[in-house]
C-alpha cells in the first residue's frame, strides 16, 4: 500500500493537467516577440508571451482550460486556465484578411480542453503562398497574479516542449 501511495503522488506531480507548465502549441522554432513583424506583439501591447515560427500545420492547446473566444476567421482564440491565467493564441500575421481560408477549427467556444488537444489546423503552405507570415503567438493577456517565465529559443514540439512556467 505504501508503494501505491508513493506512485499516486508521483503521478500527481507529473500529471500535465495539474502542472504549472505551458507547452508549445505547434511544431516550430521559438523566436523572441521582439523579432515579430507586428508592433502590437513585438512591443507587448497586449501582453508578454512567446512566438513560434511554424513548421507544422496543427495548433494545439498549450494548457488545460476553457476556450473562451474563437474568432470567426479562426486565426485566433482565447484560452482561460482554471487558475485564471488567460492566453490569446494568434496564428499568423494579418491572417484575419484570409477570412478563414486555410483554417479549420476542432473546438467551439466554452469547450474544455486538455494540454495538447487539437484546436485549429492550418494550411501553412496556402497561407504562405498568399503572402502571410505563419508565426504563431501565445500572448498572456491576464496573468492573475502569477509570475510567468518564458523559454526564449529552440526547436519546439507541439504539446510536448515546455515554453513557459508560472508560479505565484
Amino acid at each position: 500500500i505504501e508503494l501505491n501511495m508513493l506512485f499516486d503522488r508521483l503521478i500527481e506531480k507529473i500529471n500535465p493537467e495539474t502542472s504549472n507548465e505551458i507547452v508549445a502549441l505547434a511544431y516550430g522554432q521559438l523566436i523572441s516577440l521582439d523579432e515579430v513583424n507586428d508592433e502590437v506583439f513585438s512591443k507587448r501591447i497586449m501582453g508578454d508571451g512567446i512566438a513560434i515560427a511554424l513548421t507544422g500545420n496543427m495548433i494545439v492547446s498549450p494548457a488545460a482550460g476553457t476556450i473562451n473566444m474563437m474568432f470567426p476567421t479562426m486565426h485566433a482564440f482565447g484560452l482561460v486556465l482554471d487558475n485564471g491565467i488567460e492566453i490569446l493564441v494568434h496564428v499568423g500575421l494579418d491572417t484575419v484578411e484570409l477570412k478563414g481560408k486555410g483554417f479549420r477549427r476542432f473546438v467551439n467556444v466554452n469547450a474544455k480542453v486538455k494540454k495538447g488537444d487539437p484546436i485549429i489546423q492550418i494550411d501553412r503552405e496556402f497561407i504562405e503562398k498568399e503572402g502571410y507570415e505563419t508565426t504563431a503567438l501565445m500572448i498572456f493577456t491576464e496573468c492573475n497574479g502569477y509570475q510567468i517565465t518564458f523559454s526564449q529559443e529552440g526547436v519546439v514540439k507541439k504539446g510536448k516542449s515546455v515554453v513557459a512556467v508560472f508560479a505565484k
